[in-house]
């Protein structure tokens, strides 16, 4: 097996164990912790931190710590709130929450970055667009990760009350301990040993990527990406399923929403090297648009049982889009400088995500999906100008290696 390849599903495969405990988890926090609102607190206080520590954290822990110790440290606060929630109170709860947060964002910057140079590495030796192979990689991880989201909420479903076991957590740091090879290595060999930058260059290069005018198009991206999964997680889940169904089906509606969300990843992957990205994000839009038109018409009874798997598995197709193609955009758009683009997104998905809980207690559902409806046209607009501007330099590289090939391609050209 390819090394590029192998040790992309080592980072799939640990997730898969990490999410399988926390997923479950994040679903039932609105319904299951409702007294007093200390379910939603707890998400908000989680996504608040992961906002905070994406302003700063993640370039600064990959520099020091590399991928792979970013993501070991990470991963240890996931474990940490597994077992708060075993013992939840606010004063488990909360404090898990935060630290949660503050790892959330490396871990994620972390995967993502490692996921962008395996795939760059392995287009360069196998002769192959960069952008397709790493679409292709992020659709592996999504299909692998997003199937954590069944086997948690099925542990949830069909033992309701119990969360799931925390030793899932721990396997998945001991696994990308031994296996995960680290990603310094990977780098010397691909680009050669380079002098680190100064420690306050490193901390404040999220922010000095904003010079970049297509950054700033693209934030609308991942701020959406966070709306529409606490808009699901949150409003879906307790205002549609419990009120009507029952908090019993939480977990078999999001394993629908999982199990969807994790075959199109894949199938994603795979097309775009074929369609396009931007057919592919008109796809997610329109199926999203779709979704929030027929919820605000939507009078849901207990009769209906199989429309809230539908809508769930709409919303799992549509949200593939942004997981598989946001990622490898950011990753194949800003390539000498992903650290800090990676920490960007997490910067403002967690936005959405703290916006999305925020506003969750005194807003109704109507409104929250208006603001949905606007968001998402915005965004969809900003992204065509991003795509406007970057159509505009048609010798950018695709891949590492390929910017003397096509230097000199003009070259000839010219003469």
């Amino acid at each position: 097996m390819d090394r590029s390849l192998r040790n992309v599903l080592v980072v799939s495969f640990g997730f898969l164990l990490l999410f399988t405990a926390y997923g479950g988890l994040q679903s039932l926090q609105s319904s299951l912790y409702s007294e007093e609102g200390l379910g939603v607190t707890a998400l908000s206080t989680l996504y608040g931190g992961m906002l905070l520590s994406s302003m700063f954290l993640p370039p600064l822990l990959i520099e020091r710590l590399g991928c792979k110790g970013t993501i070991i440290l990470s991963m240890c606060g996931y474990v940490a709130f597994s077992v708060g929630n075993f013992f939840a109170s606010w004063y488990t709860l909360i404090p898990t929450s935060i630290l949660l947060g503050l790892g959330a964002a490396p871990l994620w910057s972390a995967q993502c970055t490692y996921l962008t140079i395996m795939g760059n590495t392995h287009a360069e030796k196998a002769g192959k667009r960069g952008k397709d192979m790493v679409n292709q990689y992020f659709g592996i991880f999504f299909l692998i990760f997003q199937s954590s989201g069944i086997w948690g909420n099925l542990i949830s479903s069909l033992v309701f009350g119990q969360t799931p076991s925390q030793g899932s957590g721990v396997l998945a740091v001991l696994m990308i301990a031994a296996f995960l090879e680290p990603i310094r290595d990977v780098q010397r060999e691909s680009e050669g040993e380079k002098k680190s930058p100064p420690f306050w260059s490193t901390l404040l290069s999220t922010f000095k990527l904003y010079r970049d005018k297509r950054l700033c198009l693209l934030i609308l991206l991942p701020l959406y990406s966070g709306l529409e999964q606490g808009f699901l997680s949150s409003e879906y889940t307790r205002s549609y399923v419990t009120c009507t169904l029952g908090i019993q089906f939480i977990g078999y509606v999001m394993i629908c929403f999982s199990a969807t969300d994790a075959l199109c990843s894949v199938l994603y992957g795979k097309v775009s090297q074929y369609t396009g990205r931007a057919v592919l994000y008109v796809l997610g839009a329109v199926t999203h648009v779709s979704c929030m038109i027929a919820l605000l018409l939507w009078r849901p009874r207990a009769d209906q049982l199989a429309v809230f798997f539908v809508f769930s598995g709409l919303w799992g197709m549509a949200d593939a889009v942004w997981q598989t193609q946001n990622n490898a955009l950011y990753g194949v758009l800003f390539e000498k400088s992903k650290e800090a683009a990676f920490a960007n997104y997490r910067l403002w998905e967690a936005l959405g995500f703290v916006t999305a809980f925020g506003y969750s207690t005194f807003l109704c559902v109507r409104f929250k999906l208006y603001i949905l409806l606007g968001v998402l046209s915005l965004t969809m607009a900003a992204y065509g100008l991003a795509e406007c501007i970057e159509s505009q330099n048609p010798m950018r590289p695709h891949a590492p290696g390929q910017a003397n090939q096509a230097e000199d391609e003009e070259i000839q050209t010219k003469m």
